[in-house]
């Protein structure tokens, strides 16, 4: 099988369900930038040395992976028997976000990224995670987007974040607040 179709040459793309579309709809552009964000997500499970998290970040990459097929398919128009994601995904985010908060400092200052390359790299997937789901958001206002993705996303950006923080805590980097000029 040939990698390229050649069909979007003139740049335009099929949706699950056939629907054609340019390559620049906010639909194409969500589910992009959650690829994008799941590549990132790849770059940080192979910087992480800890088993628990590496299966964890794959089980993340998995549930990126069924956003992105929902994502792309055409609501009003697809038939095709996709992944779901659920409630129980939200959940276990949270679930590791409070076990790592109970370990973490408080938190009393905007933290500048970096200390440590794993702990920028968490920083980056945040950072694309909340361009996601922007434009997640921006496509709900005129498309049917199942509202857990947008709670996923959310919670994912928050346990990328404390992730970090763990993470720069684990391997004694400082935590540098952002002290503005005054």
């Amino acid at each position: 099988m040939k990698i390229y179709t050649k069909t979007g040459d003139e740049g335009k793309t099929s949706l699950i369900g056939g629907t054609r579309v340019p390559k620049h709809h906010i639909r194409i552009d969500a589910y992009g930038t959650v690829d994008e964000l799941n590549s990132w997500i790849g770059l940080v499970r192979d910087f992480c040395s800890d088993s628990e998290y590496q299966d964890l970040f794959l089980e993340i990459q998995d549930r990126l992976f069924t956003m992105g097929s929902l994502l792309a398919a055409d609501p009003g128009k697809s038939k095709m028997k996709l992944p779901e994601l659920t409630e129980a995904d939200v959940l276990l985010l949270e679930q590791k976000i409070d076990q790592m908060n109970e370990v973490l400092p408080e938190l009393r200052f905007f933290v500048l990224p970096g200390g440590h390359q794993l702990v920028s790299y968490c920083h980056i997937a945040r950072c694309v995670c909340r361009r996601a789901e922007r434009a997640i958001t921006l496509l709900s206002e005129t498309e049917q987007v199942e509202g857990l993705i947008i709670r996923y996303m959310n919670r994912l950006s928050d346990f990328l974040f404390v992730y970090a923080r763990k993470v720069s805590m684990d391997l004694k980097t400082t935590e540098t607040p952002w002290k503005p000029r005054a």
